[in-house]
């Protein structure tokens, strides 16, 4: 592979492309639906509650359909990766997009509140991958799309959970690379800034650079159509906080107690 060639297979025409969305009852995942669909991709649908996913898929163009789960069972994926390829014949793309988020300090932290959070964003994930892998690979195509978040950069206050797990999907995403990526299966990490969503309506401080939903979603097409491995947006946010992790950590701390006020 060149210098300049993308790290994955660019993704341009979806036109009868197969996409299960995890995590597509709101927000990003449900964006995300409504673009897919409006440009010719079969979309499934998956979450826990049924009636928002019917909504969603309600508001979809073409091949859709409804497939509850819960992210935090293992044989839920395995159940609707079934269903779904005995009526479609294969996967495309898988996108791993539930997620959980509760804003923490420290001195909150409690095993069961540790142990929700990083069920659905690091361990639903991992289930997931692991059940949509040997297709894949078997297939000798396809591609998967972990939703992480710029919190995984680095510490910040308030994601004393959140923040790890996402930082633990980067280092997923990575290793999961190295070992697909000669077998033609792609892999894409998608670090979304703040995006006005359910979860981050929980944030009781200004949030800079918020995107839409759908302006989340048209960024990620955008990164899959050049086949980039990290799709992080809105990149005038992203960028200044990849440059934040260069300064020696007393400076780090510094400045982020300074902008955030935290």
């Amino acid at each position: 592979m060149g210098i300049f060639q993308p790290l994955n297979t660019p993704i341009r025409d979806w036109q009868g492309q197969r996409v299960w969305i995890v995590g597509a009852s709101s927000g990003i995942g449900a964006a995300l639906a409504r673009a897919l669909a409006a440009r010719g991709a079969w979309v499934a649908l998956s979450a826990r509650r049924r009636e928002a996913l019917e909504e969603v898929a309600s508001a979809c163009k073409g091949e859709t359909r409804v497939e509850p789960m819960d992210a935090t069972r293992p044989e839920d994926f395995e159940r609707v990766r079934e269903r779904l390829l005995a009526a479609w014949g294969r996967l495309d793309l898988v996108v791993f997009n539930a997620g959980t988020y509760q804003p923490l300090r420290a001195a909150e932290l409690t095993p069961a509140v540790v142990r929700g959070i990083l069920d659905t964003n690091l361990l639903g994930v991992m289930d997931g991958v692991a059940a949509c892998v040997p297709l894949f690979t078997r297939q000798g195509r396809g591609a998967m799309a972990l939703v992480g978040s710029v919190a995984g950069y680095g510490g910040l206050p308030k994601a004393t959970v959140y923040g790890p797990g996402k930082a633990a999907l980067i280092n997923f995403a990575e290793t999961l690379y190295l070992d697909l990526a000669p077998v033609g299966v792609s892999v894409f990490l998608v670090s979304p800034g703040f995006v006005a969503t359910p979860l981050t309506a929980q944030n009781d401080f200004a949030m800079p650079a918020l995107m839409s939903p759908d302006a989340a979603a048209e960024a990620m097409l955008a990164g899959f159509a050049r086949g980039d491995f990290e799709i992080h947006f809105p990149r005038r946010f992203t960028l200044v906080l990849k440059l934040l992790r260069f300064l020696p950590r007393r400076f780090y701390f510094a400045l982020i107690h300074r902008l955030t006020g935290l």
